[in-house]
């Protein structure tokens, strides 16, 4: 992500509708976790999901490509540590929990950061990962944002499980609003990060946060998540 995109996102996300949900989407993770322990936040930008980690107790790094970011991310009172997703510099079984929100869809080696995050976690460590899914939804945002691909479901799960995660939940999320986003973002000639009305954006998060409830979870939408796991015991970690 270049630098001023990742200043555009930290100066936007404690706001915006879409960053708001994926911190709360985060923290229900986290309960689901239990105990907090040491986490890595990968391709972290700001660090505002690297906050989350830190405000439910975690022992928390961020690790960006960007020098920017780590910058940016040291400037709010966070660890963080410049690094590359496909060779961190970082010892084996260290994290009980890697976050990559968002990353994987701009490295064309995206299997060598999957084996990263794996050789970094503990054994029945957990891994918690979005991407932005379906090619039929790129668009000139896409582009803006440095990606170099989209994925489908079936894609992101044969990308974890090929390099030795196993997936304990794979879904669909932003699946109310995917009309509304294919329509706008064919009408972009940049990235659909920005500022928004007040109004509007309070609308957008409450149609947004309506999917906590509602079962669609398994349809199309713009966004996939997974929550996956290193095979293997950790001591005081059982495996699930």
């Amino acid at each position: 992500m270049e630098a001023t995109q990742i200043r555009r996102t930290v100066e936007v996300e404690d706001r915006h509708w879409w960053y708001r949900e994926r911190r709360a989407i985060l923290a229900r993770e986290l309960r689901r976790i239990g105990a907090p322990g040491r986490a890595l936040d990968i391709g972290a930008a700001g660090g505002g999901n690297t906050r989350v980690l830190v405000g439910h107790g975690w022992d928390a790094l961020a690790a960006d490509y960007s020098e920017t970011a780590v910058e940016l991310a040291r400037a709010r009172g966070l660890q963080a540590v410049h690094a590359d997703a496909r060779d961190l510099p970082l010892p084996d079984a260290r994290f009980d929990l890697v976050l990559a929100f968002d990353v994987l869809e701009h490295i064309r080696e995206d299997r060598e950061a999957v084996r990263e995050i794996v050789r970094v976690l503990r054994p029945g460590g957990t891994a918690l990962v979005t991407v932005p899914c379906d090619m039929a939804l790129w668009s000139a945002h896409d582009v803006a944002s440095s990606h170099v691909r989209r994925y489908t479901r079936e894609g992101l799960n044969a990308l974890l499980t090929g390099e030795g995660l196993v997936i304990d939940r794979l879904w669909s999320w932003n699946v109310l609003l995917r009309p509304v986003v294919a329509w706008r973002r064919k009408r972009l000639t940049g990235s659909d990060v920005t500022e928004m009305p007040h109004l509007v954006n309070m609308g957008l998060g409450a149609v947004v946060m309506a999917e906590r409830y509602l079962p669609v979870k398994s349809l199309p939408g713009v966004s996939l998540i997974a929550r996956a796991h290193r095979p293997g015991t950790a001591a005081g970690r059982p495996s699930r």
